[in-house]
């Protein structure tokens, strides 16, 4: 009696696509934070970037900051930061704004206060940009998928 082939099982998934390479977010990171950066520019007297390496370099440094540095700086504070209410995280926000102004060249914030306001417009800016990429790019929010 001639035995029967094995049966092949073929499934298909719909799940979500790979994540971008490194590459790629690190492309998109800086130019989301090269236009925060000119905004901050524009909105403030304080804040003076003078021509385009200056931008790419201040907006890789902020993004590269805030993949690798502020995580590990927010781990080692996580006392700090829940013990005043999240204010010790905004000033590691501030901290990773004047990082990128002190690597780049012909980039200087000037005043506390100019300091404070440029990191709320660069989390603003990267929040709306951010949610422009996801719905440009199909990225919906998960409550909304049905499996």
């Amino acid at each position: 009696m001639p035995s029967e082939p094995p049966r092949q099982i073929v499934v298909v998934s719909r799940g979500r696509p790979d994540p971008p390479s490194f590459i790629v977010w690190l492309i998109v990171a800086v130019g989301i934070n090269m236009v925060a950066l000119i905004v901050v520019d524009g909105l403030f007297s304080g804040v003076q970037i003078a021509r385009w390496w200056p931008l790419v370099i201040g907006a890789s440094v902020l993004a590269l900051g805030n993949a690798f540095l502020k995580p590990l700086l927010a781990l080692l504070t996580l006392p700090l930061i829940i013990f005043t209410f999240g204010l010790a995280y905004f000033a590691l926000n501030v901290a990773m704004l004047a990082l990128a102004e002190w690597v780049a060249p012909d980039f200087t914030i000037d005043g506390f206060w100019t300091y404070v306001g440029a990191t709320i417009v660069v989390w603003i800016v990267n929040v709306l940009v951010q949610a422009l990429v996801g719905a440009v790019s199909g990225d919906r929010d998960r409550s909304r998928r049905t499996s």
